[in-house]
């Protein structure tokens, strides 16, 4: 192998460590969602400015985040078999290449949306970012089996960012769909937790299944599906959305009761992980449907 092709291939790898850093698919997720809160801010088409620098703001902060999180996490990343393989714990990036990449497109995403959005997203945006990368990670995530509930906010402000973009204002509406993600993060996070508690006990992370057991566990996904499906039905209740958003809305949600009562009833880790995936399935159909209930 020549060294050109050997230096070809360093840097194909460094490029795809970088992108794993993003943790691209739960930005995605975010961006989306982001998105969808802009649409949702306005009658007719999203102006083309808020449109695409703020999902580009959006984006580059959260990758931001979730970089800044890799670098904290590193050594407890080490010990579980889901996140060990990571850019970090696997020796792909060094500790001052990741908190170079993490400031840089943090900065980026500060004065993209600063100075091409507007300074009420911008701060937002940057309370966001703070929340998940420092509040929950050095602080919540090690201190409470409440982390991910308390945490949360941070992972639910996506819609509020992309409604801010917009109208420069916080709408109420906004606010349900920022309580929407709230209520879904911990049946969503904790159905993962729970298949995956013996590696989260072995990094010493008080998660919820770790500090009270699998089966406490198990109820409290019962118990905060349920009231996703309540509080999944509010933009109905305030005229936010149709009827078209109000049987998928429900559909979804006996779904997401199903997969939580059949976890609860007979303990399985397999079923703890296709409860996860469909926990994903249900956010981004719920929040396509309501994109497209507001157009129809």
């Amino acid at each position: 192998m020549t060294e050109q092709t050997i230096n070809h291939s360093t840097n194909n790898m460094n490029w795809k460590s970088y992108y794993e850093l993003c943790k691209p698919k739960v930005v995605m997720l975010i961006v989306f969602t982001a998105v969808v809160g802009m649409f949702l801010a306005v009658p007719g088409m999203v102006p083309w400015q808020p449109l695409i620098f703020g999902t580009i703001g959006i984006g580059l902060a959260a990758s931001s985040a979730a970089a800044i999180n890799h670098y904290l996490d590193q050594k407890f990343d080490a010990k579980m078999a889901r996140t060990k393989g990571r850019p970090l714990p696997h020796g792909d990036l060094n500790g001052n290449q990741v908190l170079g990449f993490a400031f840089t497109i943090g900065i980026i995403a500060m004065l993209v949306l600063m100075f091409l959005v507007n300074e009420l997203t911008a701060f937002l945006t940057f309370l966001s970012l703070i929340g998940y990368a420092v509040i929950y990670t050095v602080y919540l995530k090690h201190a409470t089996p409440q982390n991910i509930v308390i945490g949360g906010a941070a992972g639910a402000a996506p819609p509020v960012l992309g409604w801010s973009a917009v109208t420069g204002t916080i709408d109420p509406h906004a606010l349900l769909l920022f309580l929407i993600i709230f209520i879904w993060t911990p049946p969503h996070f904790w159905a993962l937790a729970v298949a995956r508690r013996d590696e989260y006990a072995k990094a010493d992370i008080p998660m919820l299944p770790v500090t009270h057991g699998a089966d406490f566990t198990r109820l409290h996904i019962v118990f905060y599906t349920v009231l996703l499906i309540l509080v999944s039905l509010l933009p109905y209740l305030t005229g936010m959305s149709g009827v078209l958003y109000l049987v998928t809305a429900v559909g979804l949600g006996l779904g997401f009761l199903y997969y939580a009562l059949l976890l609860k009833k007979t303990a399985d880790d397999v079923i703890a992980m296709k409860a996860f995936k469909y926990s994903i399935v249900y956010l981004m159909v719920l929040f396509a449907v309501l994109l497209i209930d507001h157009y129809i």
